[in-house]
């Protein structure tokens, strides 16, 4: 299924990049394909290089009988049409044992194969949980603590970054064998077979550095941006369920990468997402925001998987990452995209 995802500054559907051209001049769109470019077409570039071989032979060969047309080409007798036709064969053969080579050699970097059976992990842009690097393979907490822990239970990880609104869906037609991507277990025990908490997170609210904005309390009769279908919409579409403030509107953008524009034009006059996520963003694009002191929720993270789902791999999952965790693996992991790793595994029961 492909991936779609939007431009962050002005929200243009792109086929892979964080940025549309017109926001960064194209760096991160071709950077980002380089390899894929590369690797798609080997085949028209092995054809290119053995017809660019055959031109120059032609281009010797022609260059070789008009040097000695009278005196060897009229006189087949001399034996000097059999020399052409011989030069000619090597210069053929030497053109496509290059082109061979070439192609050979393009060969090893494509990635190894792996008869593991695979597990399709359905992810979200969410960095620093799951994004696109610079070498156009995912990457992310998430990305790595799922490679590591399917690893060991002898999978191959599959990741297919997923319209998240879809996921329930995706799951059940099964599309999707698991979702990984900083999703909270609290208030959905019934939804999914859950494997975790493996890591803790804080909901919070974001404004701009001017706001008046102080406390959760002055967000009443106000308008709030959150990505739809997550646990801050859930909270505010019951504010009386959870005490929290009655605002005016609430936006739920399909995108999440829009709640900052949304809320940087004015759009909206907070915003609501895990705390990780918001200050990534800030350090990412340099910008200011202020997270308010109180959280909306203290959420744990699981690994969801269908209720129908009678493989055992929650169980599995479970142990592992217990593991993981006593080895040092998952603090190591996080401890690469977080400070104070400790402070995030610090999780109900674990």
């Amino acid at each position: 299924r492909e991936r779609e995802l939007h431009c962050e500054r002005c929200g243009r559907v792109l086929p892979g990049a964080s940025l549309c051209p017109k926001c960064d001049g194209g760096r991160s769109l071709g950077l980002r394909h380089y390899w894929d470019l590369c690797s798609r077409y080997t085949l028209p570039l092995l054809l290119l290089t053995l017809l660019t071989g055959v031109v120059a032979v032609i281009n010797v060969g022609i260059q070789f009988i008009q040097r000695d047309f009278i005196d060897n080409v009229l006189r087949p007798a001399s034996g000097t049409l059999e020399d052409v036709a011989r030069f000619f064969g090597i210069m053929l053969a030497l053109t496509l044992a290059a082109g061979l080579l070439t192609g050979c050699g393009a060969a090893p970097e494509t990635a190894e194969q792996d008869d593991r059976p695979a597990l399709v992990v359905g992810v979200d842009p969410f960095p620093p949980y799951a994004y696109i690097g610079a070498a156009g393979a995912p990457v992310g907490i998430d990305i790595e603590l799922a490679t590591e822990a399917f690893g060991r239970m002898g999978y191959r990880a599959e990741f297919r970054f997923i319209d998240w609104s879809a996921k329930a869906e995706l799951l059940e037609n099964g599309e999707i064998d698991c979702l990984w991507c900083c999703f909270s277990m609290d208030g959905r025990a019934e939804e999914y077979r859950w494997a975790g908490p493996y890591m803790t997170s804080r909901q919070v609210v974001a404004v701009m550095p001017d706001s008046d904005i102080a406390a959760l309390s002055d967000l009443e009769g106000l308008t709030m941006a959150v990505h739809a279908t997550t646990k801050p919409e859930e909270l505010f579409l019951h504010p009386d369920e959870y005490g929290l403030p009655r605002l005016r509107q609430l936006i739920s953008l399909q995108n999440r990468e829009l709640m900052y524009p949304f809320l940087s034009k004015g759009y909206a006059d907070a915003i609501a997402s895990h705390e990780t996520s918001v200050l990534q963003y800030i350090a990412d694009y340099d910008v200011e925001l202020r997270i308010l002191d109180e959280p909306l929720l203290t959420v744990g993270l699981g690994v969801a998987f269908d209720l129908r789902d009678e493989r055992g791999l929650d169980e599995q999952l479970n142990a592992v990452l217990a593991d993981m965790r006593r080895d040092g693996t998952e603090e190591r992991i996080v401890g690469g995209y977080l400070p104070n790793a400790a402070s995030y595994l610090e999780v109900d029961g674990q």
